[in-house]
């Protein structure tokens, strides 16, 4: 099967310097890398190290260096979101000053009540920015749109969300400013992450129609789960990524995203097992769920 080259695709793949690359990370970095080559596209990284006190000393390192022995390239040079602190400070400043966002003073325990949707507390107050969150007010409409995996998704941005932060009070840019923005930037036409974030989508479709920008194409794959129910993180069964492990993990991300790799494969190289996932990478096989138990996976 020869592929055809699609310029137009510019895929990426952004993980969280929060700790090193565990199966689950794996699944979503080879999901996004199959997807972009298989079309003959280009795939970026960018490393989301928006939050300075989370980050886990050598993780980025770490994280690069995972990726290489497991076989995967990038296009380009390596995007850090702690570069692109001007660009987000300008559109906030731009935002504020047409009324569209406006700071917040509510504390985590007046907000308890209320279950994660914003009920605009602050919207007419006019606190000042110093010592508060900045919000994006949301118009009381319904977004949707087509996930390539999931199918439809809406959600009411009012009454499901509530305004939404740009900034967090502690001065950190939040990331629904920082990926619809570094998006737009290095022009990426198709995003492909974890069902985690299905729910974010309408956010960052609404600041891409705010903001003048295109909207990218959405495959959204399953999250591998704890026997909890849990994201798979650093706690439970979720060991960094080993080198003498790439072949076999690899095998098993491909079968977790419906692919069905030969037995052949199972002395191959790293690079050999992401040849042939390019070759045969299928999205539509991909299981149409929102997670996927690490437990049932061989």
């Amino acid at each position: 099967m020869t592929t055809i080259a699609s310029p137009a695709y510019i895929g990426r793949f952004a993980p969280t310097p929060s700790g090193h690359l565990h199966f689950g990370s794996l699944v979503a970095a080879l999901a996004s890398y199959l997807d972009a080559r298989a079309v003959g596209g280009r795939w970026l990284m960018r490393m989301e190290d928006l939050d300075p006190p989370r980050e886990e000393p050598g993780a980025q390192a770490a994280i690069l260096k995972a990726l290489e022995s497991y076989g995967f390239e990038w296009d380009g040079e390596l995007v850090r979101q702690s570069d692109r602190h001007d660009a987000y400070a300008e559109v906030l400043n731009r935002l504020s000053n047409h009324g569209l966002a406006y700071a917040c003073t509510c504390s985590r325990k007046q907000l308890e009540p209320y279950h994660g949707i914003y009920p605009g507390l602050c919207r007419n107050a006019g606190h000042g920015t110093e010592d508060a969150a900045i919000r994006l007010r949301v118009p009381e409409l319904e977004y949707h749109f087509i996930d390539r995996v999931q199918g439809e998704y809406r959600q009411h941005l009012g009454r499901d969300v509530g305004d939404f932060v740009i900034r967090r009070r502690d001065g950190l840019y939040a990331y629904q400013l920082a990926v619809v923005l570094d998006d737009a930037w290095q022009g990426i036409s198709d995003i492909v992450r974890g069902a985690d974030l299905l729910d974010s989508t309408p956010r960052q479709l609404y600041l891409q129609e705010l903001l003048g920008f295109s909207q990218p194409r959405y495959l959204h794959i399953p999250l591998i789960t704890q026997p909890d129910g849990n994201k798979l993180g650093k706690s439970y069964r979720s060991p960094p990524l080993t080198e003498d492990q790439a072949t076999p993990l690899l095998l098993r991300a491909l079968r977790a995203l419906g692919q069905n790799p030969g037995a052949e494969l199972a002395y191959a190289t790293p690079r050999e097992v992401l040849n042939w996932g390019i070759v045969h990478w299928d999205a539509l096989k991909i299981p149409r769920t929102l997670t996927l138990p690490e437990a049932q996976l061989q």
